[in-house]
């Protein structure tokens, strides 16, 4: 998964599931690509959002999607790789 996930980095991907604890509501972020989708949730809890329900969904129907925990550990093995293009 991790060499599909760098070599499809700049794929347009979606978050859902990630919500602002301040105004607890799910925050829409909107399409992006798969490395910034990929940053974005695995620094998220940082910056005051709850990751627990968030996926990010990328590629064709069926691609397995990802959850927070595999974000915040491709975030960590690829780290600026995944937003190059």
């Amino acid at each position: 998964m991790s060499t599909a996930v760098l070599a499809g980095r700049s794929a347009n991907a979606e978050k859902v599931g990630v919500v602002d604890l301040t105004n607890k509501a799910e925050v829409d972020i909107g399409i992006t690509s798969l490395g910034r989708a990929i940053q974005f949730v695995a620094n998220a809890s940082v910056l005051g959002y709850d990751i627990r329900g968030a996926m990010v969904f990328y590629g064709a129907p069926g691609t397995p999607s990802l959850r927070a925990r595999e974000c915040e550990r491709l975030w960590a093995q690829f780290g600026g790789a995944l937003l190059q293009p």
